[in-house]
């Protein structure tokens, strides 16, 4: 029972880091691509909806009414700390030399007077900020773009080029290896406690949000799926 929770968590994750948009402005796509798979979008939306209203959010609330804010804070920035390689390397792969050579400063400076990470160090006394960069956005760099969109079970809002890319960040991230000895097909329950337990620090930022947009929105899966491609086509061109 505890494995399915954590799995439950986990999946959730791409669909929190999707909240921290900005939803304030109205969102359509681009080039109004049809979506092809609209039917089973919808009804998976209404789904994960159910989900995260019953189980994911009171959750998060029960986390956040105990943990302080500020601990809270240091645990997301000891997990971002810890996610570095795949930062690192898609900067690379994108020839961002200046952004990964950041990273590589910020990782060392954080890891070290940051205690572990647990304090961006890095941003607040030296004025580096992370250069966010993914495997899905290496595919968008490379021109695979205007994909599919598809809203996969408890992740959320997504679209075929970066499920692919969800691959790359999966071996890249140093918490698909707990417990592991570095073997990916070993039994990953340890790493599935560790991304849980990341996924729920995440979410207690972010529920609320989500009760807002879903508050004010009159159709969400739309709203979800327009601002989830315009945050992806924005990070990509950056």
């Amino acid at each position: 029972m505890r494995f399915l929770l954590g799995l439950l968590l986990i999946f959730s994750t791409l669909f929190s880091q999707n909240l921290q948009s900005d939803f304030s402005e109205e969102f359509g796509y681009k080039e109004e691509k049809k979506d092809l798979f609209y039917e089973y979008n919808s009804f998976m939306t209404n789904v994960n909806d159910t989900v995260y209203t019953y189980i994911f959010n009171p959750l998060a609330k029960g986390y956040e009414d105990i943990v302080a804010q500020d601990i809270r804070i240091g645990i997301s920035n000891a997990y971002e700390n810890i996610k570095f390689p795949i930062r690192f390397i898609n900067n690379i792969l994108q020839f961002k030399f200046k952004n990964s050579f950041v990273e590589l400063e910020r990782f060392v400076i954080n890891s070290s007077l940051g205690f572990l990470g647990f304090g961006d160090v890095a941003k607040t006394q030296f004025g580096l900020d992370a250069k966010k960069e993914d495997f899905g956005q290496t595919l968008g760099y490379y021109g695979f773009n205007n994909t599919p969109h598809i809203v996969l079970p408890l992740l959320g809002p997504s679209n075929l080029r970066d499920i692919f890319g969800m691959g790359g960040d999966y071996f890249a991230n140093p918490l698909s290896y707990v417990e592991n000895r570095g073997n990916l097909l070993a039994n990953d329950e340890e790493s599935t406690y560790v991304k849980a337990f990341d996924t729920l620090n995440e979410n207690s930022f972010n529920y609320k949000r989500y009760e807002s947009i879903k508050k004010d929105s009159l159709n969400l899966y739309i709203l979800l799926r327009d601002a989830y491609e315009q945050k992806r086509d924005r990070e990509i061109s950056e």
